[in-house]
């Protein structure tokens, strides 16, 4: 025999259906309430564990070294801003600061540029040997920099440059070039070829291409390689310690170091948190202004 449905089990049947959809979004909804929550808790947790020794830092700057033993996480009495003056003149951190600055300032610019010409080759003309190119760049990425430091150590040496801050801006320019040319190629392989194409219609050289339309359009992916190189170059230890042994061209890692050390147990703890935080500055600053750069780039590239 065959069932016949009446019109009140069809109306049954559809608010059945109906109450599964709404019991499916209740259901979803949930879920993502719960994700969200539990996000936003480790988002939190992680933020204290940044933030805590950073404020911790700043504020032991300002404390005389019995404070810091006396009560480690006690409010400074008064601010002590003679630490930041000692740190400064005293302990040298003025002079490795303006090395750090040259040396940094001077490989980034030139990473930038070389990292940018050669991604954008890469990305854009067909030659042979371009995957062997490629690949030779990832190596590079893989290889660790303290099996590189030996064979640096003889050609700077070979080269005149060893102990000498132009030697460490090649050294900083060699360990910052792999990452910039692989980063930047997947970004430049991204970019409309039409509009390169209507750049050398109306005439206008490779040269001018590069610099006057594809440059501006990669802006985005040039302040986050900027702000990865900048912050990866200022923390750099390894490569000053093992190719600048002269103290007069110390960087701010070398001073930083060299003054913990030889002060011994009569270390001023005041003054090196003072010169910690003078070394952790610049790196915030710098990622604010080119996050911001950053963010007003991707939203005018979306509006256009």
């Amino acid at each position: 025999m065959t069932a016949v449905s009446t019109p009140g089990t069809r109306g049954q049947t559809r608010g059945g259906d109906r109450g599964q959809v709404q019991r499916r979004r209740r259901d979803g909804r949930g879920g993502d309430r719960a994700v969200g929550a539990s996000s936003q808790v480790v988002l939190a947790v992680w933020a204290v564990v940044v933030i805590a020794p950073l404020l911790w830092t700043v504020m032991s700057s300002f404390k005389t070294t019995q404070e810091i033993f006396a009560s480690p996480f006690a409010l400074p009495t008064e601010l002590r801003f003679e630490n930041y003056v000692n740190a400064w003149t005293l302990a040298g951190i003025g002079s490795y600061f303006v090395n750090s600055v040259v040396v940094v300032a001077g490989s980034l610019v030139l990473t930038m540029a070389l990292g940018a010409m050669s991604a954008y080759v890469l990305a854009r003309f067909p030659f042979p040997g371009r995957g062997v190119v490629r690949t030779l760049i990832v190596a590079g990425l893989t290889f660790p920099i303290f099996l590189a430091v030996v064979p640096l150590f003889f050609i700077l040496q070979q080269a005149g440059l060893l102990n000498t801050l132009p030697g460490l801006v090649a050294a900083y320019t060699a360990y910052a070039y792999p990452f910039t040319v692989f980063f930047l190629t997947s970004f430049f392989e991204e970019l409309p070829k039409e509009i390169s194409e209507a750049a050398s219609i109306d005439g206008a050289s490779e040269w001018r291409t590069f610099f006057q339309v594809m440059l501006p359009m990669a802006r985005p992916g040039l302040s986050a390689v900027a702000i990865l190189n900048f912050v990866g170059l200022w923390n750099q230890f390894l490569l000053p310690v093992v190719l600048n042994t002269d103290q007069d061209d110390y960087v701010l890692t070398q001073g930083m170091a060299s003054f913990a050390s030889q002060a011994g147990y009569s270390v001023d703890f005041g003054a090196l948190f003072a010169g910690a935080v003078t070394t952790i500055v610049p790196v915030l600053v710098v990622y604010l202004v080119f996050q911001r750069r950053l963010q007003g780039s991707v939203v005018a590239g979306s509006i256009k």
